[in-house]
């Protein structure tokens, strides 16, 4: 058997191996909750998020339940918005749904570091911020069961983002 075909083999594990995912460190937990992960979000800045509640579902047009809430994207955040929303991204849930599912208990040390904002007339807004990804939490109802508008929201240099949900 030549050499060659051993070698092309060889090159194309080779290549296939550096795209693996890179392990975690051992004792490493990933979504574990980490203090220092959340430190940028201590931070003060220039950014700031407006939002606006325009919601409708149904021919229904939702408001906001009493205030909106944010939280820094973290590894753990990032997992527990996974788990809860089914995305990192944006969702619609009812809260119903959110609640029956299991994320593991949200620690004190994790709740220290969501902000939240009183949504007067559909409207709210976080100011102050620091760079970074954040995850925006905003309940919402047309007179029924609540509704989770869940987005995320990536805040640079220094600017005001409008999010509209």
């Amino acid at each position: 058997m030549s050499i060659r075909p051993l070698v092309a083999l060889a090159a194309a594990a080779a290549a296939l191996a550096a795209c693996a995912p890179t392990p975690a460190p051992i004792g490493a937990v990933p979504g574990a909750f980490q203090g220092d992960d959340f430190a940028w979000s201590q931070r003060g800045g220039q950014a700031a998020i407006e939002g606006r509640v325009t919601y409708t579902q149904d021919g229904k047009a939702y408001a906001c339940v009493a205030s909106a809430g944010l939280t820094p994207d973290t590894p753990y955040t990032r997992a527990r918005f996974r788990t809860l929303y089914g995305s990192t991204e944006r969702a619609a849930l009812p809260a119903a749904v959110v609640r029956a599912r299991d994320a593991g208990e949200a620690g004190a040390d994790y709740r220290a570091y969501v902000r939240s904002e009183r949504c007067d007339n559909g409207r709210f807004r976080f100011s102050g911020l620091p760079d970074g990804g954040w995850f925006l939490i905003v309940p919402v109802t047309a007179g029924e069961a609540p509704v989770v508008l869940m987005r995320h929201v990536d805040t640079r240099g220094g600017r005001v983002v409008n999010v509209t949900l």
